[in-house]
């Protein structure tokens, strides 16, 4: 059941990007699939907090130009929100909405890429769009293993309509994602009635128990570097390089992870803006991708939103 407020307290603040910043084209991932954690209209992008007993409306809008844009972020909830929630807040705007990165080394350097040049203008501002937490990223990526993201998103969308908490605000109910620790009160059974393979059901049941005993903590995976951090997801059973590839992508907005196993990766951009007559092997295109470096995660939003740009104009 859905709580209920009336709002006695609404912060605001303000975040300033740096380089060019287009929220419009960040969050528009958010809109690509079944979804009711993440909130986007086009305009602004909304999302549930929780806050102890209490939940807290996270609302964000740009103000201002993609050159020189700002960031203004509301809460909005039944008290003051505590220092623990304005920083989770900060923490979806840097890295959930790619916000924090200094993008602007990038697009000098990449400039006259003869690949991803393009994008850069026609989708400037275009960041990183992630998730609220590490443990959110590694749960979505599971769910995506071996089937269409459509699919994947809508078994997001019903564990966090079963397990996730809920309030209403404005006359909409905003669902958020369900905590480790909830999910790990679950078995590999229940979670199969989420039409969820065995592997994948014991995945999350392990991952869950893991994120919510302190034994796999986003902060620790934030001191390591990139392959340190692969090397300590992939030790959970079911989590493998592509997973863990995606959840530091999306989870800690990390530039230059490269999940080169990805479908769109050897498939779609091999094909699509390499020529190649069909999908090439992960070793090539990692090969391939070294000329990116240090951005090769964010230089592939990019390739994947001029391929988005090419079909459209068919």
């Amino acid at each position: 059941m859905a709580s209920s407020f009336t709002t006695r307290a609404d912060v605001r603040f303000l975040y300033a990007p740096s380089g060019p910043y287009s929220l419009a084209e960040t969050a528009s991932r958010f809109t690509r699939w079944p979804e009711v954690v993440d909130r986007f209209d086009g305009e602004v992008y909304r999302r549930l907090l929780p806050a102890g007993r209490h939940t807290v409306l996270l609302e964000v809008r740009q103000i201002g130009t993609v050159a020189r844009g700002r960031l203004e972020v509301r809460l909005h909830g039944p008290a003051d929100p505590t220092a623990a929630v304005r920083s989770a807040a900060r923490r979806i705007v840097e890295i959930g909405l790619g916000a924090r990165l200094d993008v602007r080394p990038f697009y000098r350097a990449f400039r006259n890429d003869p690949l991803i040049a393009s994008a850069l203008r026609h989708a400037r501002g275009l960041r990183i769009a992630g998730s609220a937490s590490l443990w959110e990223a590694t749960v979505t990526a599971v769910l995506s293993q071996q089937v269409n993201l459509a699919f994947a998103y809508d078994i997001r969308r019903e564990l966090a309509l079963a397990f996730g908490r809920r309030a209403r605000h404005g006359g909409e109910t905003f669902v958020a994602f369900p905590s480790p620790g909830r999910v790990a009160r679950e078995s590999e059974r229940a979670l199969r009635r989420f039409r969820l393979s065995g592997a994948k059901a014991g995945t999350l049941v392990r991952l869950a128990g893991a994120f919510a005993s302190g034994d796999l903590s986003e902060a620790e995976l934030e001191r390591l570097p990139d392959e340190e951090a692969v090397e300590r997801l992939t030790a959970i059973k079911g989590v493998g390089r592509w997973t863990a590839e995606i959840a530091l992508l999306r989870g800690l907005g990390r530039p230059d992870v490269f999940p080169g196993g990805d479908l769109g990766v050897v498939k779609y951009v091999a094909m699509e803006l390499l020529g190649h007559r069909a999908r090439v092997s992960e070793r090539r295109m990692r090969r391939f991708a070294d000329r990116w470096r240090p951005y090769r995660g964010l230089a592939l939003v990019y390739a994947y939103a001029e391929i988005a740009r090419r079909r459209a104009a068919k």
